[in-house]
């Protein structure tokens, strides 16, 4: 049971290994305060999901499997943006169309396909976490270098007066802009990606 929340930080990281979610992983990752609201909503859509499925999955019929999939995974999806308009605007409107684009997440509709559909409810549970928590820790990652490098900033969540801005001493006089740009993103997504794969690589006693 534990397997099935750990394999989605490293061994099987929605973003790095699978190399799935792609579009919200390099589309809103110029800042980290992005990369965690998107995770956030991710993990919410992808834990419902998951256990709809599960509990579903003896009395969906297999012509309608996947429309009913969507079906549900648009519901609380909803539920996201409903939320971030009435509580977290900036953050919504931050991230724009990448939120109701959720619904096609390649990550959350995978795991209702491959795990959910095939697993208990406590198993997908474990799995919508791990995975969820694999694809905002990859947020955060591409967010982080993005921002460190392009900006010379990391932003976080804001709290009372302070608007959640750390400057980076050195680095906020003479940022390197190309890694704020869709470019900047390939770039970093490319290296991490190879690092991941090497990492496995070697874990797995291979060169």
């Amino acid at each position: 049971m534990l397997k099935d929340f750990t394999k989605g930080f490293i061994k099987e990281n929605p973003v790095f290994i699978l190399a799935l979610g792609l579009c919200p992983s390099l589309g809103v990752t110029t800042k980290v305060v992005n990369g965690l609201g998107m995770g956030a909503g991710v993990i919410f859509v992808l834990l419902g999901s998951n256990i709809f499925v599960s509990l579903l999955k003896n009395y969906i019929p297999e012509k309608v499997r996947i429309p009913a999939y969507i079906v549900i995974i648009a519901s609380f999806v909803t539920v996201v943006q409903m939320v971030m308009q009435a509580f977290i605007p900036s953050l919504y409107d931050a991230l724009g169309v990448f939120v109701p684009l959720i619904v096609v997440n390649c990550v959350i509709l995978g795991r209702a396909e491959a795990f959910a559909n095939k697993n208990t409810v406590a198993a997908s549970v474990l799995d919508a976490l791990g995975m969820g928590l694999g694809f905002t820790f990859a947020l955060i990652i591409i967010a982080l270098v993005r921002e460190v490098l392009g900006s010379g900033t990391i932003t976080i969540v804001p709290i009372g007066s302070w608007d959640g801005v750390i400057t980076i001493p050195g680095l906020s006089a003479a940022p390197a802009r190309v890694f704020s740009l869709a470019a900047g993103a390939l770039l970093v997504m490319g290296y991490l990606k190879a690092l991941f794969t090497w990492a496995d690589m070697k874990k797995a006693g291979t060169k």
